[in-house]
This record gives C-alpha cells, sequence and structure tokens, in this order.
C-alpha cells in the first residue's frame, strides 16, 4: 500500500513539476495559459479612480519644468516658448553645457525670465518638489522616464513624457496606478500623431470616407547608423543591445490606435511576434561596446488582434539601410489610406462629393486617386486642429510642424481644463508592446494577452476626439 501511494504521489509532482515548466516563468511578471501568455494584472486599491476624460481645472498660465535638454529636450523648450500662457520656471539636465545652451539660444534671446537650473544625477528630484510648476516635461534617457514621472506626480505635477513612456508592464502599471492616485495628466508625447497626413486620416476615418476600418499598418523603420554615438552614455544602443522585441512601437501604433478608438469602444486583445536575428545591430554593438551579443532583431514585425476583430502591424528595423518609413496604412470596407512611400487614396466614387472632385470623375478602386484628387481631399478634409494651427506650427517646426501641434495640445486642453489628448492609459498601451513583443519572440511566436490598464472600462468612452472649450 506504501508503494502504491509512494508512486502516486511521484506522478502527481512530475504532473505538477512539469506544468509549472510549462505554465511559469520564473521572474518574468507572466503565466502562459492555454499556449497564452498572460501578463499580472494587479487591482485597482481603494481609493484610487479611473481617469478616463480626466479634467482638472483651468490653468491659464501653465508653468513649466523641463528635464533633459540634450536631443529632444532643447527643441521642446524652442517651441513651447512659441505658444502665449505660458512660463519656464526650470531646467534640469546632467551638464551645465546643455543648460547653458538652452540658456543662450532661447530664454536670453526671447528675453524671458531666468530659470532655476539643476545640474546633475539627481537634481531633476528637486524641479519635481518645486511648489510653483504645473507640468513636468521630460525629455530624459527611456530608463529615467518611470521614475521621473511618478515623483513628479506625486508631487502633484500633471507629467509629458517622451517616447516611450515605460520599457516594461510593471513600469507601465506603475504610471496608470500613480495618475489614477494623483489624479494627475501623465501624457505620452507621441508627436507622429499630429501629423498632417495622419490627422487629415483620422478625421476622413470619423467622415465613414473608409467605411469601416478593419486593418492598419504603423513602423518605425529609420536607420540609425549615423546617430548611435549621439546618445549620451550610449543609453539607447545599450538598451536595444539587451532587450528584444520592439522596444519603439509608438509612432507607429499611436495614430493607427485613434482611429480604432482603442479603449474608447475597442482594445488590443492579443498579439504574435517575431523577429530576424540581429546582424546589423549586433555588428555595431561589437564596434561602438565591444560586446558579442545583442537581443534586439534587425527587423521585428508584431500582429495585433482587437477585441472587435479588427488587426494592426507593426514593425520596427533601425539597423538596415532602408528609406525612413512609418507605414501608416488605413484599409477599409471603402477605402483605403497610405502614407508612404507615396501619400494616396483610394475611394468609391459614390463616397465622394461632386464639391471635392472636379466633375465627379469617376474613381478606380485599383489604384491611388490622382494627386489633383489627394489633394483636394486633404484640402477637404483637414483636420480641425490643422486648420486652426498650421500656418503656425510649420513656421516653428519639429518635424515639420507635428511636434509643435502637440505641445500646442497639451498647452491648450491644459488652460481649458480639458481631457488631453493623449491619456496614461494610451502611454501604458502603446509602451507596452515592448515587453509584450520580447515575451512572444522568446517563446517563438506566442499569442500574447494584452493587459487591461483601464481595468474593464475600456468601452466606456465612444470613440475618439480631441476635446474642445464650448
Amino acid at each position: 500500500m506504501k508503494k502504491h501511494l509512494l508512486i502516486i504521489l511521484t506522478i502527481v509532482l512530475s504532473v505538477f513539476v512539469s506544468s509549472c515548466s510549462q505554465n511559469c516563468k520564473k521572474g518574468s511578471g507572466y503565466t502562459i495559459k492555454d499556449n497564452t501568455i498572460v501578463f499580472d494584472e494587479p487591482e485597482r486599491i481603494e481609493g484610487q479612480k479611473s481617469v478616463l476624460q480626466l479634467a482638472v481645472d483651468p490653468i491659464p498660465v501653465v508653468r513649466i519644468g523641463f528635464i533633459g535638454l540634450g536631443m529632444r529636450g532643447y527643441s521642446a523648450v524652442a517651441r513651447i516658448s512659441h505658444i502665449e500662457g505660458v512660463e519656464f520656471k526650470a531646467l534640469c539636465d546632467l551638464t551645465q553645457e546643455h543648460v547653458d545652451f538652452v540658456n543662450k539660444h532661447v530664454i536670453e534671446p526671447k528675453k524671458l525670465p531666468k530659470c532655476a537650473e539643476y545640474v546633475g544625477e539627481d537634481e531633476w528630484k528637486k524641479l519635481c518638489e518645486r511648489d510653483d510648476i504645473d507640468l513636468v516635461y521630460i525629455c530624459s534617457d527611456w530608463a529615467t522616464h518611470v521614475p521621473m514621472a511618478v515623483y513628479a506626480m506625486q508631487h502633484g505635477k500633471h507629467v509629458a513624457i517622451e517616447v516611450p513612456a515605460a520599457t516594461s508592464v510593471e513600469e507601465c502599471w506603475q504610471l496608470v496606478d500613480v495618475a489614477e492616485q494623483t489624479q494627475r495628466h501623465c501624457m505620452m508625447l507621441e508627436n507622429c500623431c499630429y501629423d498632417f497626413f495622419e490627422l487629415t486620416c483620422l478625421n476622413m476615418a470619423q467622415q465613414g470616407l473608409f467605411g469601416e476600418v478593419i486593418h492598419a499598418q504603423g513602423a518605425y523603420i529609420h536607420n540609425l547608423e549615423d546617430y548611435w554615438t549621439r546618445y549620451h552614455n550610449n543609453w539607447r544602443l545599450d538598451f536595444n543591445q539587451k532587450h528584444a522585441g520592439d522596444v519603439y512601437p509608438t509612432h507607429g501604433l499611436g495614430p493607427v490606435c485613434q482611429v480604432l478608438n482603442i479603449h474608447r469602444g475597442d482594445k488590443m486583445d492579443y498579439l504574435v511576434s517575431m523577429s530576424t536575428p540581429s546582424i546589423n545591430g549586433l555588428k555595431i554593438a561589437k564596434e561602438q561596446m565591444g560586446v558579442d551579443t545583442f537581443a534586439n532583431g534587425d527587423m521585428t514585425s508584431t500582429l495585433i488582434k482587437t477585441n472587435k476583430g479588427k488587426t494592426i502591424l507593426i514593425q520596427h528595423n533601425v539597423y538596415t539601410p532602408r528609406p525612413y518609413d512609418r507605414l501608416y496604412q488605413l484599409t477599409g470596407t471603402e477605402g483605403f489610406a497610405n502614407k508612404y512611400p507615396i501619400e494616396g487614396f483610394t475611394l468609391r466614387n459614390k463616397n465622394v462629393s461632386s464639391n471635392i472632385i472636379r466633375d465627379h470623375e469617376k474613381l478606380d478602386e485599383h489604384s491611388f486617386v490622382s494627386n489633383e484628387v489627394r489633394d483636394s481631399l486633404m484640402m477637404a478634409y483637414k483636420h480641425p486642429i490643422a486648420k486652426d494651427i498650421e500656418e503656425k506650427a510649420k513656421q516653428v517646426g519639429g518635424h515639420g510642424g507635428m511636434d509643435f501641434i502637440m505641445d500646442y495640445r497639451l498647452i491648450y486642453c491644459l488652460q481649458n481644463g480639458l481631457p488631453l489628448d493623449q491619456d496614461v492609459y494610451d502611454a501604458a498601451e502603446w509602451s507596452c508592446l515592448g515587453e509584450l513583443t520580447a515575451a512572444s519572440i522568446e517563446n517563438n511566436g506566442m499569442p500574447v494577452k494584452f493587459p487591461d490598464f483601464t481595468r474593464g472600462e475600456w468601452n466606456k468612452v465612444k470613440g475618439y476626439k480631441h476635446a474642445v472649450k464650448n
């Protein structure tokens, strides 16, 4: 009897160990259930509440502190200096050189009041602790985004963070939880949502010109070979050397998520991802870092399925010689939009007004409309935001003006007490692709379930829109 019992216990233990080896990834933050990777989703704690459509009291004059004045930070200060109703209170960077550069080229020429200066590794905390700042604008390296944003919100500040907002699922939850606990805005600075073509396509889609959009594509394809050495202490190449997956997904993902009403009526349910070996990336890292391994594949492709059955293709490649490409495409039941390499539309004739197309010419549903028709469509469906600020945006610049529109909208919404164009759930949903895709690649393209950062409220808001004052 004892022998039989021992055999049974051995079999049970063997099954348990086998099951755990298949379904548990120690320290990974996820489990595998029914052949799907599922990341942990912490419950909302008592006293913490949603920030969907968060609106705070208007801030007529937005007082700003900037952290990180290098590649993106200086440009941000320069752009925002063209917006009325803002005050620059503090500048922070690791080096005095960057602070001096901003003073010399922005603050002094515009005769702006002198800013407080913080220089050094942990000096950003002092900036966040000031009582005369409403918005902390973060342009530091990726690894410091979340600690800085969390600390700023905990000290009563709204935050704007360069892309990606976070580098792990755990960090994404930190941003969501602290934003909910403090009821502060946390906006990721995804400038591609404000590209003139993307804005126009969003407007066209919302007016039904493409019918129901069923598939979208986005990418970040940009050979960074000439840029790697410009990042302070080599932080970006170092990050890519250590991390697989699509580590920079938001430029491609953000604009199409707005078209598809993600967490405003639909949500991303799961993804599968795969990548090529690292050949060029490894070669660069060997030359510059002296390493023999490189986690990030030269080309990464990710396919996403939404709750309503829509699909999204996202790509990442910063290593091989290719023309710059964000791949932006919308495929609808009634039409198609494409940005790279040629901006164009394919539409059904019945859906386009004769006021837009001269003599109501017959459209060929197998090819792009003519350049003349495309230009007419771009004018007729120009987004209201672009109409409002386009001329000034092009004068100020920043990737053709889209950076300025992003900053303008951020300040406009704060000044008027409106929900921001991008909330903390956008920041989490778009940024979490980094770790989700890495997990899929690690497990031979296994599906990965998207965490629901809204905690069940993804269908509460009906459709994406930009808030405007009455």
